[in-house]
């Protein structure tokens, strides 16, 4: 939005939970949501124990005056000060995420927060009903919708240009469990990981089938209705799951295939989707995240890419360099920080908020019913039905 910036005067103030000194996320962070001056990082806290937490802070360069030890000693500092900070990003371990995004729901911030929102759906609604009694923003940092090209294909569907939807595959394959990571020597993030009580229903989905599967919703527009699903561990002897193939229908009666696993050798961050209506296919790859393949039943396929001059207004601007100047996760990352800033100064100052397409916490909680029904599959052998958010 042209002059909202300039018109709220200031940028927005962030505080990092979690993203210590070793963490890759935690920089993808900071540095996505400083990318287009909409959100300045002023400390934050960076580790379980509040001595490293404060240590951390300073190693990172934060004020050591804003580098606190728990997430209550934040709150109580920021709310007495003029600048206090406006929202907060999440990175911390999955079990933590539900308290910690309460929290700061209920200190009257904003939220951004890795997946999974939540440890199951009746959390995750929990935090939708405290996000609107609150009249807060919560956004979820599932960066690989933003790209320009995956928000092309959702434009398109929206459109028509497919027909009416049929089939949607979606794939996300990685190799990180391939091997016996239980046998090696543990770290703190190899332990949380590894212990079920902590990373989640099912890690697999915890990890990257929560990605695989917004992703799917997003482009297609809208959620899953019933989910037929195979649930396991790969490998013999693993106590977490490693893969999730499943078999779902849409609301609206579109069919899907949605296939992840963590346990494939050779498999690196492959990322694929497919999106077929009776006119024709879309279909996105990860690997080319600029380019958009769109193949229309009679006609000639086309390539389209990030910046083709006959793209929208908001599609171009999900972008930074021109054409075939390689663009990534942490643009797409901060496109989320740009529209979850941008309602939130239009808030302020009155205007009518921009329709962003960002992930938000409704979403969030669908993902949790998901994996819910899938786990609910596999006990019963059959298909289920995905719970709903309740009324509001």
């Amino acid at each position: 939005m042209k002059g909202l910036r300039e018109r709220f005067g200031r940028p927005l103030r962030l505080a990092l939970l979690g993203g210590g000194p070793s963490s890759w996320i935690g920089r993808m962070h900071q540095t996505a949501a400083e990318l287009d001056g909409y959100w300045r990082v002023i400390g934050g806290v960076f580790s379980s124990d509040p001595a490293r937490s404060r240590q951390a802070g300073t190693a990172l360069g934060f004020d050591p005056g804003r580098s606190y030890g728990t997430l209550a000693d934040l709150i109580a500092a920021e709310k007495s000060r003029e600048d206090g900070v406006d929202a907060v990003a999440i990175m911390t371990p999955n079990d933590t995420h539900y308290p910690c995004a309460a929290a700061a729901l209920d200190a009257g911030l904003d939220v951004l927060c890795d997946k999974p929102v939540t440890h199951d759906f009746a959390q995750a609604c929990d935090l939708v009903a405290r996000t609107r009694k609150q009249a807060r923003l919560f956004a979820i940092a599932h960066g690989y919708s933003a790209y320009p090209m995956m928000r092309y294909a959702r434009e398109l569907v929206r459109e028509g240009a497919l027909g009416a939807l049929r089939l949607v595959q979606v794939e996300y394959i990685q190799s990180g469990l391939a091997t016996r990571i239980e046998d090696a020597p543990q770290n703190n993030r190899l332990r949380w990981i590894l212990d079920p009580r902590r990373s989640g229903l099912a890690l697999v989905m915890s990890a990257i089938g929560c990605h695989a599967q917004h992703l799917a919703c997003f482009a297609a527009g809208r959620n899953v209705a019933r989910v037929c699903a195979d649930v396991r561990a790969m490998l013999p002897g693993r106590q977490v799951i490693d893969y999730v193939s499943a078999l779902f229908e849409l609301e609206g009666g579109a069919r899907g295939t949605f296939t992840v696993t963590q346990a494939a050798a050779g498999g690196e961050n492959d990322i694929r989707l497919r999106v077929y209506g009776d006119k024709g296919l879309l279909d996105w790859s990860h690997r080319e995240p600029s380019y958009l393949k769109l193949a229309l039943q009679g006609e000639p396929v086309r390539v389209i890419g990030r910046g083709d001059p006959f793209l929208s207004p908001a599609i171009i601007a999900a972008g930074r360099a021109p054409r075939g100047h390689p663009e990534g996760l942490r643009e797409a990352f901060a496109n989320i920080y740009v529209e979850l800033a941008q309602e939130r100064m239009a808030r302020a100052l009155g205007d009518v908020p921009p329709e962003s397409p960002y992930p938000r916490i409704e979403d969030g909680a669908h993902t949790m019913a998901f994996i819910e029904a899938c786990l609910a599959s596999q006990r019963s052998g059959g298909w289920v039905d995905v719970a709903r958010l309740p009324a509001s």
